[in-house]
């Protein structure tokens, strides 16, 4: 398979990947208290937001690649 028809693949699934989650959750752990042996920890959930319209040009530029991979061969 050629490296055009690859990398449009994977455009295809970031861009669809995309678009289904809309963004990206992590959590974070912060000790808020330390006094010998007792310990206590927060959990903060955070979101890094992917607006649609990346995920639409992803999807968009992954079938213009496979388009030339085809033309190409």
């Amino acid at each position: 398979m050629k490296t055009a028809a690859i990398a449009g693949i994977a455009l295809i699934i970031l861009g669809v990947i995309s678009l289904a989650y809309q963004g990206i959750t992590y959590t974070t752990h912060k000790k808020v208290l330390d006094i010998g042996p007792l310990q206590a920890t927060t959990e903060k959930q955070k979101t890094i937001p992917l607006p649609p319209i990346l995920g639409g040009i992803a999807l968009v530029g992954g079938i213009a690649l496979l388009m030339v991979g085809r033309k190409a061969a």
